[in-house]
């Protein structure tokens, strides 16, 4: 099977020579950093060449956000908008990007057209957006002290992210799309399912079935505890989540028990990694009945962090070789 065929199967439940091998959140800086001076290449800086480094497969994501600039920059954002003449005034420098998506999604078309490459596209959600706009206080009061503001910011990100979609597909179709989220902590969902179903779910219906026309997969990404929120999730056509998060005390298996459909992604626990092969393998023991269950590709529950030796790594990579060729 090809690296596109991989996932599509596993996404659907279907059988696989193996499962994918990925690195679904790329590394911090500071543990490349670390890496560079225990032997990494130090002309390797780019993701999908880190990846090729260390014999994952070949995944490259596209973030395609709604400011006017890549999507670290929203932080520059954060707390500017405290009113609807606040977003109006902001507006003119949000959602310029539709056009380029296509053009930076163009050069793999061919490649994840060959099975490749695995291309998979990145939108800002219509939880994540608004926080990022208001900061994290005043979003979680505008959902009772400014709901008209709150329709007007995720009615406009959905329209954008449609056209995002549209440029994107005339380019090249991504295999997977995840929505940027991090509604949960490690107490669950940020805000009640009667808030969900207010302000985001009109959104997500909305979005999800344009995605699901380009054969994508639908992930949200959320960190923290989404046990309550995947059935919120699936409801609105989403396929799946990542990180599933071990620190917030998530439980892979207890949600494919409730949920066998739901396509999941992570949970391998980064806090292993520092602790060595054993501590390594235990945590693939661990995982092993949920990588068999289908509809689960293991990686790093977040980011490797710059506590993980090169060669902890290494182990790590070999130790998920084996395990997604036994499950």
């Amino acid at each position: 099977m090809n690296h596109v065929e991989r996932f599509r199967a596993v996404m659907a439940g279907l059988p696989v020579d193996r499962l994918p091998m990925i690195e679904w959140a790329g590394w911090w800086d500071k543990t490349i950093d670390r890496w560079h001076g225990e032997g990494l290449p130090t002309e390797l800086t780019d993701a999908v060449d880190i990846r090729s480094y260390f014999g994952l497969d070949p995944y490259r994501q596209f973030w395609v956000g709604a400011v006017g600039e890549p999507a670290p920059h929203q932080k520059a954002l954060v707390g500017h908008v405290a009113s609807t003449d606040d977003y109006l005034a902001l507006r003119p420098a949000l959602y310029g990007q539709a056009q380029a998506a296509g053009e930076w999604l163009r050069p793999w078309s061919a490649a994840q057209a060959a099975g490749e490459l695995v291309v998979w596209l990145t939108l800002d959600g219509f939880f994540w957006f608004p926080r990022q706009l208001m900061g994290i206080e005043r979003h979680l009061y505008a959902f009772y002290d400014a709901p008209e503001l709150m329709h007007r910011i995720n009615a406009d990100l959905c329209e954008y992210n449609l056209s995002v979609v549209a440029g994107a597909a005339a380019a090249c179709r991504p295999t997977f799309v995840t929505l940027a989220e991090d509604m949960s902590y490690n107490h669950g969902p940020m805000i009640s399912p009667e808030l969900f179903e207010e302000f985001l779910a009109p959104y997500y219906r909305r979005l999800v079935p344009a995605l699901h026309e380009l054969g994508a997969a639908v992930i949200v990404d959320s960190d923290g505890d989404v046990t309550a929120l995947a059935p919120w999730l699936l409801a609105v056509g989403v396929d799946g989540v990542l990180p599933l998060e071990r620190q917030a005390g998530v439980d892979g298996m207890a949600l494919r028990e409730a949920h066998p459909r739901l396509c999941m992604i992570g949970h391998f626990d980064k806090m292993t990694m520092p602790r060595g092969r054993g501590a390594m393998r235990a945590e693939f023991e661990r995982l092993l009945p949920l990588m068999r269950s289908g509809r689960f590709v293991p990686s790093v529950d977040h980011q490797t962090p710059p506590g993980v030796s090169l060669a902890q790594y290494r182990q790590y990579v070999e130790l998920l070789r084996r395990y997604a060729a036994m499950a």
